[in-house]
């Protein structure tokens, strides 16, 4: 299906929420765009000065969840959301509620704030175990908080260079940029989302007022539900084994990680 009819097939329930990322902007949120806790690639001042990326953290593991499981990754975690500003205080008005990562601060593995695309992406290679063999599985997972408040051409650019497959995952509510090779949205309800294609749909289960059944006819190749974590974690994790098993379309996902002990 063509992500560009979408709104005139997927029902008007959920086509207020769901746009096709050539017909918006931004997503607003509570926190609006301005909030202290979402980094600008770029300043907003007027003075177009270019501002470092700044990273949570930089970690060599093996993806944990989504159609991607078990495949080793380099994590590059961005710091900042539009969604929720990561403070407790905050997370009573949060869009994302059930959030369970911290993406305040550069203070994590490998964090900081890197000066340029090059900078960043010479610390996200030096994780890579070395040699030309190894070389040809190379694989960045941009994640937040938010990737797509920073990820931008320049960087996407410098990992290519370095012959990095990127894959992004994000809550679906900016438009993605040209050039990532792997694009997973996690909608989150209540949001406006602006990326109806990509190749993964992962959606946590369950939140109120969740139009799963019109998610499923968005274009994205492969669809999964994953358990929310937390004291009903089994409860939930029966829901989506029921969901998967009344739904094929639709695939279970597991946070394997946390069951490995890895990041």
């Amino acid at each position: 299906m063509s992500a560009s009819g979408l709104n005139c097939t997927i029902g008007a329930s959920v086509a207020a929420r769901v746009r096709h990322a050539d017909c918006a902007h931004a997503a607003t949120t509570r926190f609006g765009m301005a909030d202290a806790s979402i980094p600008r690639r770029f300043d907003v001042s007027g003075t177009g000065s270019e501002m470092t990326y700044a990273v949570k953290e930089i970690f060599y593991t093996l993806q944990g969840e989504g159609a991607n499981a078990g495949r080793p990754a380099v994590f590059c975690r961005f710091a900042g959301c539009n969604l929720w500003s990561g403070r407790e205080q905050d997370r009573a008005d949060a869009v994302c509620r059930f959030c369970d990562t911290d993406f305040v601060g550069t203070d994590g593995e490998n964090g900081g704030k890197y000066r340029d695309a090059d900078a960043l992406v010479a610390k996200i290679a030096s994780l890579w175990p070395p040699g030309e063999a190894a070389a040809q599985y190379r694989f960045v997972v941009c994640t937040g908080g938010e990737p797509m408040l920073q990820l931008d051409a320049a960087l996407i650019d410098a990992l290519h260079r370095e012959r990095f497959v990127i894959a992004v995952e994000t809550n679906g509510t900016l438009p993605v940029l040209p050039g990532i090779d792997w694009v997973c949205v996690s909608p989150k309800a209540g949001s406006s989302i602006v990326v109806t294609r990509g190749n993964e749909l992962k959606v946590v289960i369950p939140q109120d007022n969740q139009p799963l059944s019109e998610y499923a006819r968005l274009d994205f190749e492969h669809f999964l539900v994953q358990p929310m974590d937390g004291p009903s974690r089994e409860l939930n994790t029966k829901l989506a084994v029921d969901w998967c098993k009344r739904h094929p379309q639709w695939r279970l996902s597991m946070q394997t990680h946390k069951y490995l002990n890895i990041p």
